[in-house]
Formats: C-alpha cells, structure tokens, sequence
C-alpha cells in the first residue's frame, strides 16, 4: 500500500511540475484543473486548520495571494494544489502540494503545517518568510521536494529535514541558515543539494562523497579547513560541485580527477595553496572550471588546456608562474581564458614583481611528484588509481584511500 501512495504522488508530480514551473501564484490560478472538489471531512478539517494556521502568521501579504483563503474548501485557495486520495477507501481530494514562489509574503512557518500530510512538495521560494523551521516538518513523509531558497530563515541547519524519507529536492539558499552542515544530508537521496548563500561555518563533512546527487552548491559560506580527498569518489552522476567563496585552505587533491563526469567545478575566492593537480586533465566531460582567487602557483599543467569539453577556464588573481602553449590556444578554441593577476612572464595585466616575491609558500605537502609510470586515468572507484586511458595523454591518480598528502583520508 506504501509504494502505491508513493507511486502515486510521483506520478502527479510529473505531470504538475512543469505547469506549476510556468504558471507563479500570481497568475490567479490557484487549483489545479479539475481538482477544486472540497476534502472529505476528516482530511479537509485537519488542511483547513493547518492553512488557516499558517496565513494567521503571515503579517504581510502586498499582492492579496490569501485573499481567497477562506471557507473550507482549501482546494479553491491559490497557491494550493489537490489531487484525488491515494487512499481508494475514501475518495476525496487532498492538498499534495504548495507553491506560493514568488509571493512577497512576510511571515513564519507554523508548526501546523504538518497536517498535510499528502504533501509532496512545498515551494516558498523568494519571500520575506523568516525564523526557524519546524521541527514538525519530519511528519512530511510524503514530501519530495522542498524549496524555502531567497528568504531570512536563520538557526541551525533544519534538521528534520533529514528525516523525510521521499525527500529528493533541497533547496536551503539565500537564507541565514548558520552552524555546521549535518553529516546526514549527503547521505539522502537527494538529486540537488542547495546550501549556498548562507552563514554555515566548520569543515566540509567527508560524508559528502557518498551523496548521489548531481548538483552539490556550498558556495557563498564560511566553511573552513580542506577539501576532503574523498571528493574525488563522488557518484558518476555528480554534474557540478561548487564550493566558491569559502575559508577553504591546503591543497587541491588529486583524487579529483576521479570525477570524470563532473561538468562545472569552482573553487574560487578561497586560500587554496599549492600547485594545480595535473589529475585535472582526467576530468573530460569538464566544462567550467574556476580556481581564481587562490593562492595557487606554479604552472597549469599541459593536458588540462586540452581537454575537448572546455569552454570557460578561470585561474586568474593566483601566483601561477607559467603556461605551455596548449593554454595560449584556448581563445582559438573560443575558450574563455582568464588568466589575469598572476606571475607569468611577458603577459599583461600581471602582479608586480615585489608581489610575486612575496608569493605564499603554502603547505609542503602540496608539493607532488609526478608519477613515471604510464598510467592512465582512473575511471571507476574499483580501479583503485589504476584506469583506462581516455585519450588525453596520461596521469597517475593516487589509490584509494591516500590524501593528497600521503596521509589517511579524512
């Protein structure tokens, strides 16, 4: 019976998404067709309270979306989604879904809201909804995707979220959520992570690698400490990581170059040190990749100016000290590559010299020996850095299980 209420709400979800993806509270349609027959009672008493509940605490509302809100007929309310029961005992319509992006409304969440219990998703994004979320959210188990992204929420990190079992879209951002990023999150089975433009502080839990999802964004915190060398075991569905405008420092690993299929990587604006892995150029399916504002040196390797799928490589505001030809191609290629404020003889738009005396001389363990055997890239996690060659020339990726640094992994 489980899996049908599951298979169910999938079902009305795909067919919902892209009309709800068009459509916005604004433009007065606030059911979905068809769907507007009143609850039964039993359903439709408990929906009414949790609603009436939640608009009681919404002090600001500038383009009337609650006006009709009223009666209990909660299926006529805008914003406010029905499908038929699941439950074939007792026909009825029931609320699966909320989608009130957009609204401008000022407010907090009600711990009430645990009452929809059909609820498969719940959109507020780009509000002024602001306090904590309740912990009543667990009781959600239905609830696939949930957005509360571009409002004022603060506290720690919402942790009942982690205990809605369905849930398969996060969206945390633009809010003030602070504290350290739970270990658990990644270990759901999420397909997007969104964590960005918060005040989240500590270390980057190691658990992330274990995270099915394809999109991983920490950008725009205060995270600390290195990159985990687990990264580099992320799933083979993992399409962009971003982990810009951090306190990240030590060194980039090597064990990146395991992510074959990753497409945009930015590190950015953080204190990475040493030099560029040229496990880098293992990563073919790349096509944004950003490590400006570091205080990288050195020179880029050879091969990462030679991968195919490239079209924006930034490294600009670093210590790098060179490139080989293969980089100077990349505007030919209609590459886009920023290479400004670094060291590189006979390039403008450079540092000075006194500055590029002064360059930091980071951790020692950043300094890599290349390996002299042919080894090709890695491919799979089993290959435990021994691959299959991908066309683009050679590189040594380290076994699974050492750092970057010849240590234990994190």
């Amino acid at each position: 019976m489980q899996m049908q209420i599951i298979a169910f709400f999938f079902l009305f979800l795909a067919s919902l998404h892209n009309a709800i993806a068009f459509m916005g509270v604004g433009g007065g349609l606030g059911w979905f067709t068809g769907q507007n027959t009143p609850p039964s009672s039993a359903s439709g008493s408990r929906e009414f309270q949790a609603l009436q509940a939640w608009k009681q605490a919404i002090t600001e509302d500038p383009k009337g979306i609650l006006s009709n809100w009223v009666g209990p007929n909660v299926c006529t309310y805008k914003g406010v989604y029905c499908s038929d029961s699941p439950d074939q005992s007792t026909p009825s319509n029931v609320v699966a879904g909320v989608d009130l992006n957009k609204a401008n409304l000022k407010g907090t969440l009600v711990k009430e809201i645990s009452l929809l219990t059909h609820l498969t998703f719940f959109h507020i994004n780009t509000n002024r909804f602001s306090g904590n979320v309740p912990d009543s959210f667990r009781d959600l188990q239905l609830l696939t995707e949930l957005d509360l992204s571009n409002n004022q929420f603060t506290g720690p990190f919402p942790i009942a979220k982690i205990f809605i079992p369905q849930l398969y879209f996060l969206d945390l951002r633009f809010n003030q959520f602070s504290g350290e990023v739970p270990d658990e999150i990644f270990q759901k089975s999420l397909d997007a992570i969104f964590l960005n433009d918060n005040q989240f502080e500590g270390g980057i839990p190691p658990s992330l690698w274990t995270s099915p999802a394809s999109v991983i964004t920490l950008a725009n915190n205060k995270l600390t400490g290195t990159i985990p060398t687990t990264f580099g075991y992320l799933s083979s569905r993992a399409k962009e990581l971003l982990l810009l405008n951090n306190k990240l420092t030590g060194c980039i690993p090597e064990t990146l170059g395991y992510l074959t299929g990753i497409e945009v990587l930015d590190l950015s604006f953080n204190s990475l040190t040493g030099h560029v892995p040229g496990s880098l150029s293992c990563l073919t399916g790349i096509e944004v990749l950003n490590v400006a504002h570091n205080q990288l040196t050195g020179e880029l390797p050879d091969l990462l100016c030679e991968l195919k799928r490239l079209a924006n490589l930034s490294v600009s505001f670093n210590f790098f000290s060179g490139f080989s030809e293969q980089c100077n191609q990349l505007p030919y290629r209609n590459v886009g590559f920023d290479f400004i404020g670094n060291c590189i003889p006979g390039q403008g738009m450079q540092r000075s010299q006194p500055e590029c005396n002064g360059v930091p001389g980071g951790d020692l363990s950043c300094l890599r020996i290349p390996g002299n055997r042919p080894v090709g890239c890695g491919t799979t996690h089993a290959s435990l850095g021994i691959g299959i060659g991908v066309g683009i020339g050679s590189y040594e990726l380290p076994p699974l299980g050492l750092s970057a640094n010849l240590g234990p992994v994190p």
